[in-house]
């Protein structure tokens, strides 16, 4: 052959390109999704008016019951984002952006300690039994390793709210730890979300930039936050 170079890789610097089955289920909720409101619009359905028939159907339940709802539901697997987009935009008028804020809060905080009882004295027993039968138990979580994993599991993208409530009841974490830093992460997401279904609803820019602005320095922070306590499990022997 002539004097052509061949430049090669070794095993090492050959990397594989993976797809977490979270992300394709993800990918594939998402497609389905488009592929309704492509067939709605397709069929003539006027969506504007659908989504504000669904805002006056939840107005019409009153704010006792969708806050209540917002406390116990998302337990469940009821997407939280569902009530913190919601909230104000269907709400505000009536009770005033403060309060509703404050009510979602409340209704954060509740349903935090309902999902610790749920996970940690419900059905924690029930899971033990299982692993037990199946040869297995459940790890146990040193006590300088508690908040570092709690960070993690709160900052992590990926599993739903519920499921990260699940995981944290099951460890055992003590309840003031989980609520307070639970109560710190959850709590500033949720207050960007709920501006930003405001400002989505009622074409507010300023408002939406706002909880851009708010989202965007949380993600920022969480991301630093989450590669800090990487490097600190990575120390530990």
């Amino acid at each position: 052959m002539g004097g052509g170079i061949v430049i090669g890789m070794s095993s090492s610097e050959k990397r594989s390109f993976r797809v977490s089955p979270a992300l394709l289920f993800k990918l594939a909720a998402l497609g389905v999704v488009l592929a309704g409101v492509a067939l709605m619009v397709l069929q003539g359905v006027d969506l504007k008016a659908l989504f504000k028939s669904g805002l006056e159907f939840i107005r019409s339940l009153g704010p006792v019951t969708f806050f209540a709802a917002m406390a116990v539901l998302p337990s469940f697997g009821c997407p939280l984002t569902a009530f913190t987009l919601s909230a104000l935009p269907v709400f505000g008028g009536q009770l005033g952006a403060p309060t509703v804020v404050g009510l979602a809060l409340a209704s954060i905080t509740v349903n935090l300690a309902f999902s610790y009882w749920l996970a940690r004295y419900a059905l924690r027993p029930w899971v033990e039994k299982l692993l037990a039968w199946m040869g297995y138990t459940l790890p146990q979580v040193a006590e300088e390793d508690r908040l570092g994993l709690l960070v993690l599991v709160r900052v992590t993208p990926g599993p739903p709210y519920a499921l990260q409530n699940f995981v944290l009841g099951m460890t055992a974490i003590p309840f003031g730890l989980y609520m307070a830093a639970s109560l710190a992460i959850v709590s500033l997401f949720s207050a960007a979300f709920i501006l930003f279904g405001d400002a989505l609803v009622h074409g507010r820019g300023k408002m939406a930039f706002l909880a851009v602005s708010l989202f965007i320095a949380f993600s920022v922070g969480v991301k630093f936050l989450r590669r800090h306590y990487q490097r600190e499990q990575a120390k530990t022997p």
